[in-house]
C-alpha cells in the first residue's frame, strides 16, 4: 500500500510540475507564432490546465480502467465547479463582466447536457465520442468569431495580460516543451497505478478513486491557475479557466479516451454524479449571467459551493 501510495504522489508531482511547465512553454511559442491571444487560452492554455485529465483518462482506458478515465473527467469537472471556484470566490469574489464568457456558460450546460444523454445508454461508443471531439472542433471556431466581433472584451483583455507575464525564452520552449509532454505522460502512468493499486487494496472500485483521488490531483493546475488569476484581478480570466476546463474534460478528455476504446459507464455514474455535475453546472449559469445581467460569484455563494463539495464527497465515502 505504501508503495502505491508513494507511486501516486510522486506522480502527480511530477504530473503538476510538467503541466505548468508545458503550458508555460506552449503559450510562449504560440505568442512568438502569432497565435491570436483568445486562441491561446483556449488551446494552449486550456490543454496544459486539462492534460493530467486527458493523459491519465486515456491510459486509464487503455488498461481497461474505463470507470478510472470517467471519474477522472466528472470528478474533475465537479472540483473545478465547486472547490476551485468556491475557494477562489471566498477570497476574493468574482465579477463577471467578459459577453464571451457569459456565452460560454450556455454552451457547457449545453455540452454537459450532450455529455448526460450520451452516458444513459450506459456506454460510450468509439461514434459518440468522435461526435464530442466535433463539437470541440466547432467550439473553437466559434471563439475565434467571437474574439474577433468583440476584440476588446474583459476576457480577452485578461489573456493578453496573462500571456505578457511569461518569462521563458523562445529558444529554451522548444526543449521544454517535448520534454515535459514526455514527463507528462510517464508520470501518468505513475498515478494510473497508484491509484489502480490503492483501489484494489482499500477494496475501493476505480471510479471512487477517480472521483476523489485523482480528480482533486489533476484539478490543482486549474486551482493553481485560478487563484493567481483572482489574485492579479483577472477575474473572466479566472472563471474562463473553469469553463475552459470543464469544456476540455466532457468534449476532448473523454473525446479522446472514448476514441481509443469505448467506455462502459457504470450505473452510478447517471445515478449520483451526473446530477451533481449538472447541477452545479446550472448553479454556475444562474451565478455567471446574475441579475439584470451582471454576473458576481459573491463570497456567500462560494461557501455554498464548497458546502455542496464537502457534501458530495461524504456521499462517495458513504455509498
Amino acid at each position: 500500500m505504501y508503495l502505491s501510495m508513494t507511486w501516486l504522489i510522486v506522480g502527480l508531482i511530477a504530473l503538476l510540475w510538467s503541466a505548468d511547465r508545458f503550458v508555460s512553454s506552449a503559450s510562449v511559442l504560440a505568442g512568438h507564432w502569432g497565435m491570436p491571444p483568445l486562441l491561446i487560452g483556449m488551446i494552449v492554455v486550456g490543454f496544459g490546465t486539462s492534460a493530467p485529465e486527458m493523459t491519465v483518462s486515456v491510459l486509464s482506458t487503455l488498461q481497461g480502467n474505463s470507470g478510472l478515465a470517467l471519474g477522472n473527467a466528472y470528478g474533475s469537472n465537479i472540483t473545478n465547479i465547486a472547490l476551485i471556484l468556491g475557494i477562489t470566490a471566498l477570497i476574493s469574489p468574482i465579477q463577471v463582466q467578459s459577453e464571451i464568457v457569459k456565452k460560454e456558460l450556455p454552451l457547457l450546460l449545453a455540452v454537459t447536457s450532450v455529455a448526460a444523454w450520451q452516458l444513459f445508454d450506459g456506454r460510450i461508443s468509439r461514434l459518440e465520442a468522435l461526435v464530442l471531439l466535433g463539437l470541440f472542433c466547432g467550439l473553437l471556431v466559434w471563439n475565434l468569431i467571437q474574439s474577433r466581433r468583440v476584440p476588446t472584451d474583459a476576457l480577452i483583455a485578461d489573456v493578453d495580460d496573462s500571456m505578457g507575464k511569461q518569462t521563458l525564452a523562445p529558444r529554451a520552449c522548444y526543449v521544454w516543451l517535448p520534454l515535459s509532454l514526455v514527463i507528462l505522460v510517464l508520470s501518468s502512468r505513475l498515478v494510473v497505478f497508484g491509484a489502480v493499486d490503492l483501489a484494489q487494496w482499500f477494496g475501493l472500485s476505480d471510479l471512487i478513486i477517480g472521483l476523489t483521488v485523482v480528480a482533486i490531483g489533476t484539478s490543482l493546475p486549474e486551482l493553481a491557475s485560478t487563484l493567481v488569476a483572482a489574485r492579479r484581478g483577472e477575474q473572466e480570466l479566472a472563471l474562463g479557466n473553469v469553463i475552459g476546463s470543464n469544456l476540455f474534460n466532457t468534449l476532448v478528455v473523454i473525446g479522446l479516451a472514448g476514441s481509443v476504446m469505448p467506455l462502459d459507464v457504470p450505473p452510478e455514474v447517471v445515478q449520483r454524479d451526473l446530477p451533481v455535475m449538472l447541477g452545479l453546472t446550472v448553479l454556475l449559469l444562474i451565478f455567471g449571467i446574475g441579475r439584470k445581467g451582471i454576473g458576481r460569484i459573491n463570497r456567500l455563494e462560494g461557501a455554498a459551493l464548497l458546502a455542496i463539495f464537502v457534501g458530495y464527497t461524504a456521499v462517495l465515502i458513504q455509498w
